[in-house]
């Protein structure tokens, strides 16, 4: 099995919450090196090199995305996305509880990298534990002088400040999320400008995923070569696949990507006894479904979109012959529903009257042509939107009207099976 442990070697073997054993296993070894031996734009260039892309969700080039920043002498400020909230991804919140000095020390040689000296990481509400956990971290390196003022007799100085959510998926947008670190509403803010160019509190800024940053010690550890070697040439290195659904053993698995999904599946322990895969959402909540005839391929953000989905945060869940597909749509919309901040109408009305209508036919309310209108709405409500919630309703619930057409129409009512009734 291709299970590698890089972030997420020792979780489950040593206390990594302590700085002590972080750093007898070598951890800030990198953010010293870096600050006493390194320039920042030697990290944005082994960075660049190594083809990491972002881990949140959008897979963009990360070394790219620190380009963008205008040289404009303003103050810039790094932001660590830690809102995870697409359904089917825990693997941010075990970074963040597990190995918070990885998180850290990533979040440290990612701001320095891209000449900032303030970052903020912004922590889901209900992720109490790993707030607790982190700010603990931030102390100890504060204590140990790896935050704060001139460090380790250098110039630098650099502030760390961890922002809570309060539990808005929305806030996972970094638009939203830079709004609500501003004390703001969590709602999406019209692009461009890009947060690049004006971003928290209208000065340049990054805003990076968990797993992301947690990746930079790797980098400058081991080179970039290291990690361009590993995966497909524009899908490089390795990522942490959260894998759920009806598995045996669910949990988060460290792979390198173009993994075939059946291995995956493997990993996980297999499907259940007695039954069959039949589908798999490959990218969390916001994914359309890949089916049986897709199982071999490889798990990477260019294979996944040239089959029409998306690898997305790395968020794997599987289906089998069991799925009740109109309950789980009528799931994914309701939360979506639920989630939308309501600034753009076509999210905000259409995902309502998408829950409405799969509550309807599973009440045995529905008609044939509620089918197809779901699958026309959702399109519908598609690229009018200021961020990507709107847009994520769609994917799924398509793709299985489309494969499992006829359990939807199971439910619904016809003259015919009305005649037949009575």
């Amino acid at each position: 099995m291709p299970v590698v442990k890089v972030l997420t070697e020792g979780i489950g073997e040593f206390d990594l919450r302590d700085i002590a054993v972080y750093r007898e296993r070598g951890g800030y070894v990198q953010w010293k090196r870096a600050l006493t031996e390194m320039q920042p734009a030697d990290i944005a260039d082994i960075t660049m090199r190594s083809g990491l892309r972002g881990r949140g969700g959008a897979g963009f080039p990360t070394g790219r995305k620190w380009s963008f920043l205008p040289n404009n002498g303003r103050p810039r400020y790094m932001v660590c996305n830690c809102d995870e909230a697409e359904p089917g991804t825990f693997k941010d919140h075990m970074l963040l509880e597990e190995t918070p000095h990885q998180v850290l020390e990533g979040i440290l040689l990612g701001t320095y990298a891209i000449g900032s000296h303030h970052a903020f990481i912004y922590i889901r509400g209900e992720f109490e534990r790993g707030y607790r956990t982190f700010v603990a971290a931030v102390d100890a390196a504060r204590a140990a002088g790896f935050v704060g003022e001139k460090l380790l007799g250098t110039d630098y100085s650099v502030e760390v400040t961890v922002q809570r959510g309060a539990g808005a998926y929305i806030c996972g947008e970094e638009t939203a999320l830079i709004n609500s670190i501003e004390g703001r509403r969590g709602e999406p803010r019209l692009k461009p400008p890009f947060p690049a160019v004006k971003g928290l509190y209208g000065e340049p800024t990054v805003v990076n995923n968990v797993e992301t940053l947690a990746t930079l010690p790797h980098l400058l550890e081991r080179g970039a070569e290291w990690f361009a070697s590993v995966g497909p040439e524009r899908s490089p290195g390795y990522k942490i696949v959260s894998v759920s659904g009806h598995v045996r053993t669910p949990g988060n698995y460290e792979v390198p990507l173009g993994t075939p999904l059946r291995e995956l599946l493997a990993i996980a322990g297999g499907p259940r006894d007695g039954r069959t895969i039949v589908a798999v959402q490959p990218g969390g909540g916001s994914s359309a479904c890949l089916f049986e005839e897709h199982l071999d391929l490889g798990y990477d953000f260019d294979t996944m979109a040239a089959n029409g989905t998306m690898l997305g945060s790395g968020a794997v869940v599987f289906f089998d012959d069991s799925t009740n597909f109109v309950e789980a749509a009528l799931a994914l919309v309701r939360f979506y529903a639920h989630e939308s901040c309501g600034q753009c109408t076509p999210c905000r009305e259409g995902g309502h009257w998408l829950e409405v209508t799969l509550e309807r036919i599973l009440n045995g309310g529905g008609l044939d042509s509620d089918i197809d209108m779901l699958v026309a709405v959702s399109h519908q409500m598609t690229g009018l939107n200021l961020c990507p919630l709107g847009d994520s309703i769609e994917p799924f619930l398509a793709s299985v009207v489309k494969r499992f057409e006829a359990q939807f129409r199971s439910y619904v009512r016809s003259p015919q099976r009305e005649a037949i009734t009575a």
